[in-house]
């Protein structure tokens, strides 16, 4: 039995491979999150390079607080911690991948008004291959998400098809033209909501986001989670210190010694580029925008 989604959710979420579940969370829950944000805007005054909890955008000044990703949030906010282990994120995920998660990171990317930056189309997947893809992301949205902000936007069904090469030159560059692989523009969606909304998005859907071209910021803040029983492989941009360390990363249910293979088309994501560990870095070497 679900435990929040209907069978026809989970149903669109096979077919197509995303998930929008409008007005998920109470407006405390996000009221809590802008003021974390707000504190680490504020400790952000005091850098004037990114560090490995805050990264800067271009442009950042102590008077002008340009922050593009706050790093891990569950490790140094109990805000996003405590909101990671709830049922609000853990049950739907837990619709679609089975009783046993465990994390695999992190992040709250943020647009600043006006220039926020884009993030190139590519799949998770192609970042950390795993030994099976029953991988996901939610998105907890804590914006209102229009299409001026730069809302995230996926290819539906592309979940189904090939793992594109994101090389560029031999070198792993993160991202990929759609054209350039036989994917047409106009089928790509937005997914558009109010605050509060969450979106889940499997780990091969071809996704991406455009610059923030208005007046108003656009943060996503970001769970990405795995079944238990899908493992690193060696190569993928997956940390791993041991198997002790990797359980504590459990979110729910049991670990296992035992993967679970698939049959899926992978290629390595090496050699890394000589930049700083950022797909904003990484996406540089990228020699022509998929939003251009």
């Amino acid at each position: 039995m679900a435990e929040v989604l209907s069978a026809s959710q989970i149903a669109s979420y096979r077919d197509t491979g995303y998930l929008l579940l409008e007005s998920h969370l109470s407006a405390q829950i996000i009221n809590n999150i802008r003021d974390e944000i707000a504190r680490f805007e504020d400790e952000s005054r005091s850098l004037t390079e990114s560090n490995d909890r805050l990264e800067l955008e271009d442009g950042h000044s102590a008077e002008h607080p340009r922050v593009r990703r706050i790093r891990l949030p569950h490790k140094i906010s109990h805000v996003m911690q405590d909101l990671m282990y709830s049922d609000h994120i853990l049950a739907p995920a837990r619709d679609l991948l089975g009783p046993d998660l465990r994390l695999h990171t992190s992040k709250l990317n943020m647009k600043s008004a006006e220039n926020g930056a884009a993030i190139e189309w590519h799949q998770d997947y192609a970042f950390y291959p795993h030994t099976n893809d029953d991988i996901l992301a939610i998105g907890v949205i804590i914006d209102d998400m229009r299409s001026e902000n730069g809302p995230l936007m996926v290819y539906p069904g592309s979940h189904k098809g090939p793992v594109y090469d994101h090389h560029v030159d031999d070198v792993f560059a993160g991202a990929f033209t759609p054209q350039e692989v036989g994917l047409n523009p106009k089928d790509a969606v937005e997914l558009t909501g109010p605050a509060g909304s969450i979106s889940l998005h499997h780990g091969r859907i071809v996704h991406g986001s455009a610059q923030n071209t208005s007046s108003h910021s656009r943060r996503i803040l970001f769970y990405e989670m795995m079944a238990a029983d899908a493992f690193p492989i060696m190569g993928s941009l997956t940390s791993w210190d041991g198997i002790e360390d990797y359980n504590t990363r459990m979110l729910c249910g049991k670990p296992t010694l035992t993967p679970r293979l698939k049959d899926i088309p992978i290629r390595i994501p090496q050699p890394q580029p000589d930049v700083p560990v950022s797909i904003y870095e990484i996406q540089k070497g990228l020699k022509k925008s998929g939003f251009e």
